[in-house]
């Protein structure tokens, strides 16, 4: 009834098992000696062939949460930058798979639905149906022109802080407007017809009287322990890995605003320096995250290493990488305080309180 294997083959079997496995433990313990920080990958032997083991990569949920929490104000804030833009302040209904396609159009169709307080619908007859917005929402959107001037002078710093830790101070035109959204995040008419007025501000040289980027010795950081560390629930780490990463604390690196081809990428303080790179590009950001690819479009100018995601996982308790949403998110983990900023921009504010007013006004209708 049953299939017997042969003794000479179970012998044989027994006896290659028993030293794969010498070998795996023998190699999986030089890789951890030489990379006590990154999750090594290690293959085990299974009924359908050797497979590679998989990674444990803790999950930060508060932090997966203000991906869910962001959805529904960026959709209203979405359809409001659009009809702003119109000339005429309207955009026809047909008209919104022409901007957004086809799929993300019902989701604009259900938001005008569910908020009548910001989004009215007029047409009709022989006119198409077009949305605008309503009196009270125009009113209280007319006021951002405050939040985006006194942004102004943030922006123009933090653009010549993205020059000055390139290699060569340099980042072409189209990676500055694809970072856009994660360093303005709007996108009205006001923000188009400021951005020439903002790019001739930051290539044009600083006057006295304006506040200076100054490059010190550990760059924005002071000292060891520069980086605020926060391990997400269930990181049980050994003594080993404690001990290794008080030394790397400890260690000084060269900062994030010199030039990358004056360091030797083998050298320990070069990769901290790398850390520091990523850490200062992300605090530049207005919600301190961006998307992967936003990040990934950068590997020319600040040098980053090729195996990125492997220097995000590494540092697990400086970033946090996500794929809540439709695209995989980092974050700056000590800009949070639980699911929400912990210091917010003029214009986040403006779009908080916007937010609120308007929902409260469409639980009363």
């Amino acid at each position: 009834m049953f299939d017997i294997m042969p003794k000479p083959l179970q012998y044989r079997r027994c006896l290659v098992s028993s030293c794969l496995n010498h070998f795996l433990k023998k190699s999986v313990f030089r890789e951890s000696e030489n990379l006590t920080l990154f999750p090594v990958q290690v293959r085990h032997k299974s009924g359908g062939g050797f497979r590679p083991k998989k990674k444990v990569y803790h999950r930060v949920h508060e932090l997966d949460k203000a991906i869910d929490l962001k959805k529904k104000p960026s959709l209203i804030l979405q359809l409001k930058s659009m009809i702003q833009s119109q000339k005429h302040g309207t955009i026809l209904l047909r008209d919104l798979e022409k901007h957004v396609g086809f799929v993300h159009k019902w989701n604009l169709m259900a938001a005008i639905e569910k908020y009548p307080s910001i989004f009215h619908v007029g047409g009709g007859n022989r006119e198409p149906p077009c949305v605008m917005l309503t009196e009270k929402a125009q009113k209280i959107a007319d006021e951002e022109s405050e939040a985006i001037e006194s942004m102004e002078p943030i922006l123009v710093n933090n653009l010549r802080k993205l020059l000055m830790m390139s290699v060569d101070c340099r980042v072409p035109l189209e990676k500055v407007e694809f970072i856009q959204s994660a360093m303005e995040n709007w996108d009205s008419s006001l923000a188009i017809t400021a951005r020439e007025e903002r790019l001739s501000r930051v290539l044009e040289p600083p006057s006295e009287n304006r506040n200076k980027v100054r490059i010190t010795k550990d760059g924005n950081f002071l000292g060891p322990n520069a980086f605020k560390v926060s391990f997400p629930p269930g990181f049980r780490p050994n003594a080993s890995y404690l001990e290794e990463f008080q030394k790397w604390q400890k260690m000084e690196f060269p900062s994030p605003y010199l030039n990358a081809r004056r360091f030797d990428s083998a050298d320990p303080k070069a990769r901290k320096r790398v850390v520091a790179v990523l850490h200062e590009l992300l605090s530049l950001t207005m919600e301190k995250r961006v998307t992967c690819s936003q990040l990934d479009a950068f590997h020319s100018e600040y040098l980053l290493p090729s195996r990125l995601i492997l220097c995000l996982i590494k540092h697990q308790g400086i970033f946090y990488i996500t794929n809540k949403g439709a695209r995989g998110t980092v974050f700056l983990k000590e800009g949070y305080g639980g699911s929400g900023l912990i210091e917010k921009c003029p214009l986040l504010l403006f779009q908080e309180i916007c937010f609120t007013l308007w929902s409260e006004r469409s639980e009363r209708v």
